[in-house]
């Protein structure tokens, strides 16, 4: 199941966003205090995290930087009505955003925006899956590709099979090891 994590100081912030993405059926985590944001890092592997830029604690940009370490699959969303260009420039550069949503947003916006994070992340996961997948191939490979040498090494010939000029085996040559016209 796709896990969003919510930090923000403000209730009522979370509670909207809720509410957007309930349709959407994935498990959302909301905290309105970084230490127990921090907390649930360490025990679950979120999708999308999603941080206000101003909190009493800690602000979003450090928070999103430490999540990126902690989890870097992650995609990383800043919410914030302060839209300054260094800001971004520090949530661009520092934390590694997916995207920055300004306050006050449209529903749809916020929708739309975690949507195409959540996407992003599976895709993520495919490539990674694949890349892993290859790996495991090639090594398979590897190891039989050993095994034939090996068996060449001790049995010349063994692996040679006759083939004419379209790749046939020639089953002649192969049961009697004469050539044709021969």
């Amino acid at each position: 199941m796709i896990k969003i994590q919510l930090v923000d100081d403000e209730p009522h912030v979370l509670a909207a966003i809720q509410r957007i993405l309930r349709p959407l059926h994935w498990e959302t985590h909301t905290f309105e205090k970084v230490e127990d944001a921090l907390t649930a890092l360490a025990e679950h592997d979120y999708a999308v995290i999603v941080a206000d830029l101003k909190m009493p604690w800690c602000n979003g940009i450090t928070y999103l930087n430490f999540a990126r370490q902690k989890q870097p699959d992650a995609l990383r969303v800043m919410l914030s009505a302060y839209g300054d260009r260094e800001t971004l420039k520090q949530a661009i550069n520092q934390a590694e955003i997916y995207r920055f949503i300004e306050k006050p947003w449209q529903a749809e916006e916020v929708e739309n925006t975690l949507r195409g994070a959540v996407e992003r992340y599976l895709l993520q996961a495919e490539h990674h899956r694949l890349i892993e997948q290859a790996r495991v191939q090639r090594s398979q490979y590897d190891s039989q590709q050993q095994e034939y040498l090996r068996l060449e090494a001790e049995s010349p010939g063994l692996t040679y099979v006759p083939r004419d000029e379209q790749g046939a085996v020639l089953l002649d040559e192969l049961i009697t090891g004469s050539t044709r016209g021969s």
